[in-house]
């Protein structure tokens, strides 16, 4: 097959999944599709079967697909929900309207030339929007939903709603949509892409294995997002200073999905992995990085079996360890070969 990547409105059978993860890891999709628009992507969503389960993936930069592949739909955003735009100006800030495939450093630096400040952090989330709204991503002291004015989403009948907040239960790395019966919803990927809005609490037994896609009943489709009126030029720099540090911190020449595991109240995993001589250790061609205990990288061939199995190992001895059970802030879905 050739690796060309999908036109908009494409749709391919098989498709390597290791093309669309950050892992550069992993099985096939049985069907991929990128939308090219907003309204192609409603569309595209109402015409699938009920039986048919849809995963929405941004920049996959929080996805493994096992080696045996993934027996659904692969809907593909980056490149499709792209839009923005500087809306309710005054002296005081400005909201933001963004689309769910746009890239998280994307919107610092809009929000940076907009003249806006409180967005640099998002130049350090390395996903899209709308995977930041699903999980609430943050760093550098400050989270997504602190900014968040208004979300708009989509459901699998294609009914397009606007929510508030006030309308979300919001916690630190889980967004879940209040007062939800459980209906028996198709699964969906949204930590990476147009956004899951997830229907249950993390389970206490979830660090005993690796976090399955809950069901969900509306992705994200953007975001209104509100910032304060600063200087540009302050923005600019603070985010250069953030993406040093990254690069300074991080093993961002490698492939790799970003923090691995959850922090625990009051600690760091990162802190939890190195206190367990973990650095450097290896299952195949997958390595717990000697830059940062909380990334996994991909040293070259990684199979996704190596690199769950590594995420198993480091689970176990930090269990062992320190009786802390860390939970994955990265998803496995499909199945093994």
């Amino acid at each position: 097959m050739s690796e060309r990547m999908l036109e908009p409105g494409e749709m391919r059978s098989n498709e390597p999944m290791s093309r669309h993860v950050s892992w550069r890891a992993g099985g096939c999709a049985a069907r991929c599709y990128r939308p090219r628009d907003r309204e192609d992507l409603r569309a595209f969503v109402q015409d699938q079967p009920a039986h048919v389960a849809l995963h929405v993936v941004g920049l996959g930069s929080n996805l493994l697909v096992r080696d045996g592949g993934l027996d659904a739909t692969v809907v593909l955003t980056h490149g499709a929900l792209r839009a923005s735009a500087l809306l309710e100006q005054d002296t005081a800030g400005a909201v933001l309207e963004v689309e769910a495939g746009v890239p998280a450093p994307k919107v610092a630096r809009l929000a940076a030339h907009a003249g806006l400040a409180g967005a640099e952090f998002l130049a350090g989330i390395p996903g899209t929007l709308g995977g930041a709204l699903a999980m609430n991503a943050g760093c550098y002291g400050d989270e997504i939903w602190n900014h968040v004015q208004s979300v708009t989403t989509l459901d699998r009948a294609g009914v397009i709603r606007v929510r508030t907040p006030q309308d979300y239960s919001i916690h630190y790395r889980h967004v879940q949509l209040k007062n939800l019966p459980m209906t028996g919803a198709v699964a969906s990927d949204g930590l990476l892409g147009a956004g899951l809005v997830a229907t249950q609490t993390p389970r206490a037994n979830e660090a005993a294995g690796p976090r399955a896609l809950e069901p969900t009943p509306e992705w994200f489709l953007a975001a209104r997002l509100q910032f304060a009126r600063g200087s540009s030029a302050t923005a600019l720099q603070r985010i250069r200073t953030l993406l040093a540090q990254r690069v300074a911190s991080q093993p961002l020449n490698q492939p790799n999905a970003g923090s691995v595991f959850r922090n625990p109240p009051g600690d760091h995993a990162a802190r939890l992995i190195e206190a367990c001589g973990l650095k450097g250790v290896r299952e195949g061609e997958a390595e717990v990085s000697l830059k940062h205990a909380n990334f996994i990288i991909n040293r070259g061939q990684a199979t996704a079996r190596a690199i769950e199995r590594l995420i198993e190992r480091v689970q176990q001895q930090v269990w062992v360890t320190h009786g802390v059970a860390l939970v994955t802030e990265v998803h496995i879905v499909g199945e093994r070969a």
